[in-house]
């Protein structure tokens, strides 16, 4: 097996075509997304007889915490080869010290099992000590008919979905950046209610300049009586819609625009041919006081199905990585995920 860079969009993005599972993480335009954010980026392959059969995209990640070494959402190979997985590793073993980075990060999109647990277990990697991606993602099958949809939802979804349609909420669609304005007003708002670190301005225009060239992006903006009370940034790729990013108002708080959104959002998907719907991550059931304890229930209420991920898992390079796990360990305690 030979490893190496690969170069060309449409080799990297028909591989990932053939993966029953994955999300926008590892596609071609997150790797733009990335390098313009000033990150360097390695799409790496691993070949046996001329035929690539892993995919992993790699991104040098530089924080107050430390340099690392993320693989986000992947790799995408065959977990039952033990050898693939070791041909990656070493490989990243030998950036991670040409680039300086204290250790590896990865954020497979695999299920959560003993069997998953131990093969990362037996290769070095230890938990995280914070998520780096979504780990329980809530999803909805498209494959169904609007009707069977809205019948398969909780019966206060659809009412909220009718209500907000007859006072009168309109969705609008950009893909203004310009337009981003109405979502970073509206991400500070929920920010308090909710306790994370906002995205930048920076970071969400150039997330919506990457996907925007191949149509893979849309801003979408409830607005009632001339106020946007909701917002969110969708991701179209490979057939599935990902709600990556939303932010909603509470000036009117019995009118919801989120509801009727979200549906918006379902309903644009299914023109677009995809067959299911990311709604991202939630909270785990045991956890009544996790902070997106609301966020889940609203989500949950379109119907579907969760995915509980592996957690992201680390691999210890240098003695620095030790500040760097206490450091994310403290900031977990302190957002409320403990």
């Amino acid at each position: 097996m030979q490893i190496k860079n690969i170069d060309n969009k449409q080799i990297w993005e028909n591989f990932l075509e053939s993966q029953p599972q994955k999300t926008f993480l590892h596609s071609w335009n997150w790797g733009e997304f990335n390098q313009i954010m000033g990150n360097k980026v390695w799409r790496l392959g691993i070949y046996r007889n001329k035929t690539l059969v892993c995919a992993a995209q790699i991104i040098k990640t530089k924080a107050k915490r430390g340099t690392f070494l993320l693989c986000p959402h992947g790799p995408y190979l065959n977990w039952q080869d033990e050898q693939q997985f070791k041909i990656l590793v070493d490989y990243l073993k030998t950036i991670a010290h040409q680039e300086k980075c204290s250790f590896i990060r990865i954020a497979p999109f695999i299920e959560r099992n003993e069997t998953n647990r131990k093969f990362f277990q037996k290769c070095g990697f230890i938990y995280s000590p914070i998520h780096t991606h979504a780990e329980y993602t809530w999803n909805l099958n498209l494959k169904s008919n609007e009707e069977k949809l809205l019948k398969n939802m909780r019966k206060t979804t659809r009412y909220c979905i009718r209500k907000a349609e007859k006072e009168g909420v309109k969705i609008i669609q950009s893909n203004n950046p310009d337009d981003l304005k109405y979502f970073l007003k509206l991400q500070k708002e929920t920010m308090l209610r909710h306790r994370f670190t906002p995205f930048s301005h920076e970071f969400l225009k150039n997330e919506l300049l990457a996907f925007t060239k191949d149509n893979q992006v849309s801003l979408f903006l409830a607005e009632y009586q001339k106020e946007i009370l909701a917002s969110a940034i969708i991701i179209f790729w490979q057939k599935i819609s990902f709600y990556h990013h939303g932010a909603s108002s509470t000036k009117f708080p019995k009118i919801p625009a989120s509801y009727l959104l979200q549906w918006e959002v379902i309903t644009e998907a299914k023109k677009r041919g995809c067959q299911l719907h990311n709604l991202w991550g939630i909270a785990e059931e045991d956890k009544t006081n996790h902070p997106w304890t609301g966020i889940t229930l609203f989500k949950t209420g379109f119907g579907g199905f969760g995915q509980k991920l592996l957690q992201s898992q680390d691999l210890p390079l240098k003695p620095g990585y030790w500040l760097t796990y206490v450091f994310e360990r403290i900031r977990k305690k302190w957002r409320g995920f403990s």
